[in-house]
């Protein structure tokens, strides 16, 4: 039986990752249910409570030496910050891999980065709070599930910039998809939706969570682009009538 001190250790990362015992079930592909009980009774396996750290990306070490983290994560990162990793490109693709939970060495590998790079890199990220180092080159992702760049900030106008390159493209091969639909709804049906679309968001996070243990040649690169907004093709709006 694991030590109930663990268990509240446990809890306490789980208020620091702004999660739910909704959001770890799914990830664990259980029933809340069934975390609540595990929870209650404070009981679970070894492999169940290594699947439960690297969900939450934390050292199951650490926990057993009483390092719980006090803090909570951050949602958003500053405007200089954000400017900084739009700056540099081996910044901004160190940054995004570790937000795919990419290791150091997936992260050589896979890009033109040296070591040295790539360590002078993730010391960057550390001192913007991205993430926090940890030895041997290992880190520990400190972003919240709700976090987000920037609306309008350097991030999201870098994205925007490079609109064109992600829609150029079919959308027609294996896991691929782009609807464009368009409608017309109430207020309250419109809410609805977009919480509908946040939930949606949501579950890719959470089943990233999931896959993280997988090796980095076991999961592929996936960008989800969620947009609503009032809006009409320009030649539509020129043909309304100015009243």
């Amino acid at each position: 039986m694991i030590g109930n001190y663990l268990f509240e250790a446990l809890r306490a990362h789980l208020r620091a990752r702004g999660m739910t015992y909704e959001d770890l079930a799914s990830a664990l592909k259980m029933s809340e249910s069934a975390v609540k009980k595990m929870f209650s009774k404070r009981d679970c396996t070894l492999s169940r409570l290594d699947e439960i750290c690297t969900v939450m990306q934390v050292d199951l070490s650490e926990i057993a030496k009483g390092n719980v983290r006090q803090s909570r994560l951050i949602n958003e990162l500053q405007h200089q910050h954000e400017q900084q990793i739009v700056d540099d490109i081996r910044l901004f693709i160190v940054a995004v891999c570790v937000m795919q939970s990419l290791t150091f060495e997936e992260i050589v590998a896979t890009y033109k980065i040296t070591n040295a790079q790539c360590i002078a890199t993730l010391a960057r990220l550390d001192r913007i709070g991205f993430i926090e180092l940890l030895p041997n080159n290992r880190y520990r992702l400190l972003v919240s599930r709700t976090f987000r760049w920037i609306p309008d900030g350097p991030i999201m106008r870098w994205t925007k910039a490079h609109a064109p390159d992600y829609f150029d493209h079919l959308f027609d091969g294996p896991g691929e998809t782009l609807r464009v639909i368009n409608v017309r709804l109430s207020e309250q049906s419109r809410v609805a939706l977009l919480s509908r679309l946040d939930q949606l968001a949501y579950d890719y996070e959470e089943q990233h969570n999931a896959d993280a243990w997988l090796k980095a040649h076991e999961r592929f690169p996936l960008s989800i682009c969620l947009a609503v907004r009032p809006w009409e093709p320009k030649p539509f709006r020129e043909m309304r009538r100015r009243d």
